[in-house]
């Protein structure tokens, strides 16, 4: 009965979803296009086609390794990489081009599904982490589909809501063929409510296998060549009520480093201008990216393209990873991390916290509290090379040691074709 209910306040929830997503597209007309894909009206695909899912931009560059492989190991296969979100859309696209398919993931009502399926025909779903649809599970092994759940990860607050909605979720968590967990807590969780012992294996964190493409790191270089002999700092995938914050620290940190420069990147771009004219009012001078003008008396860069974000860390000397501020979770910090350079979150970073107990067990990264603490942080390393040096090399070489989730996930998908 649960399932039925589920699905049919979906279908009563849709007209509103869509309103919602048309009213949003006011600021940010991709939102508008191909959003008859959200209704799994999707072009047509012919052959064996591997789908693979992830939720947003953070999950679609972890994927970039996973499907390089693919890629290179199945040349026949199609590869059809969803999301539920145009920046995801647009983050795959700069990374894959032509090489693979695009579309919006299909809102999780059963025809939407059905409509999807009919016209992808996927020999296999492989979701990232934590997207757990009902239907979009369930009907892909009504079809014989196999589903795999890789990086995944299940805080213990998500793992007791699941719990209150056994009757609901049990079918779901029996549908799937695998479960690549990234540590034992995840695993134990996934078990509890109900992923079958004999499906659920620990890989570890495809997200410390980041991949930085020779390309990106030569635009990093040309951009910090652009920025001069100055200190830089990022904030990266920032969120709303958090931006203040960061204009704050910087604001303390030209106080003691007057040619510092701060990279600031909303996570969403809807947000873009609101940033750069709220860092404006302000009093700093902005320079925007998109604009291609100089930037070497600019005290705020405001990142404010698409796809780039893995570039301008690579052209920071620290970062500060956003969503952590506020109560979001926080976002990867693994991606700064992998350029060698220190790592400053704020104390949310629930969606991250095996990555950061790793990351901070061996002094690979700093949580701060408020924009007072993070302008003292900055400020001590920018005055500190060789501290701040070492600080970066620690953060690497936990990436460099935890390496190899990639391989084994490849393997147990091959492996279980």
């Amino acid at each position: 009965m649960l399932p039925f209910i589920y699905s049919q306040l979906i279908r009563i929830a849709l007209p509103f979803i869509l309103i919602r997503l048309w009213w949003r597209g006011r600021n940010a007309p991709a939102r508008r296009k191909n959003w008859l894909h959200r209704l799994g009206i999707v072009p047509k695909m012919f052959g064996p086609v591997i789908w693979v899912h992830s939720v947003s931009v953070g999950e679609t560059i972890a994927t970039a390794p996973m499907v390089r492989r693919l890629l290179a190991q199945n040349p026949d296969v199609a590869i059809l990489m969803t999301a539920m979100t145009d920046t995801g859309l647009a983050q795959a696209r700069k990374m894959f081009g032509d090489r693979v398919a695009y579309a919006y993931a299909p809102y999780d009502t059963p025809g939407a599904i059905r409509r999807f399926l009919d016209r992808v025909n996927p020999r296999i779903l492989v979701i990232l982490e934590t997207e757990i649809w009902p239907n979009m599970i369930g009907l892909c092994r009504k079809r014989n589909v196999p589903v795999f759940l890789i990086n995944a990860r299940l805080s213990e607050r998500s793992a007791l809501g699941y719990e209150r909605v056994r009757n609901l979720v049990a079918p779901v968590m029996q549908s799937i063929t695998w479960v690549a967990a990234q540590a034992e807590p995840d695993a134990e969780r996934f078990r509890r409510i109900g992923v079958a012992a004999a499906h659920v294996e620990v890989t570890g964190s495809v997200k410390f296998d980041v991949d930085i493409p020779e390309g990106v790191r030569d635009a990093a270089t040309r951009l910090r060549e652009q920025f001069g002999h100055r200190p830089v700092w990022i904030a990266g995938s920032t969120h709303d009520g958090e931006d203040v914050q960061l204009l704050e620290a910087q604001r303390g940190v030209l106080a003691r480093h007057p040619s510092a420069l701060l990279i600031l990147v909303p996570r969403h771009p809807e947000r873009f201008d609101a940033v750069a004219e709220m860092a404006a009012g302000k009093g700093f001078a902005v320079v925007r990216r998109s604009s291609g003008q100089p930037s070497k008396t600019a005290q705020v860069y405001v990142g404010d393209t698409m796809g780039e974000l893995m570039m301008l860390y690579g052209a920071s000397d620290m970062a500060f990873v956003g969503g952590s501020l506020t109560e979001h979770g926080g976002h990867n910090p693994l991606e700064p991390a992998a350029w060698a350079i220190p790592v400053f979150s704020g104390s949310h970073v629930f969606n991250f916290e095996t990555i950061y107990e790793r990351l901070e067990s061996d002094r690979g990264a700093q949580r701060v509290q408020g924009s007072q603490e993070l302008a003292q942080a900055v400020s001590h390393l920018m005055s500190n090379s060789t501290e701040r040096l070492a600080f970066g090399q620690r953060a690497l070489a936990v990436v460099n040691k935890n390496r190899g989730a990639l391989d084994k996930v490849v393997e147990g998908i091959i492996e279980r074709l």
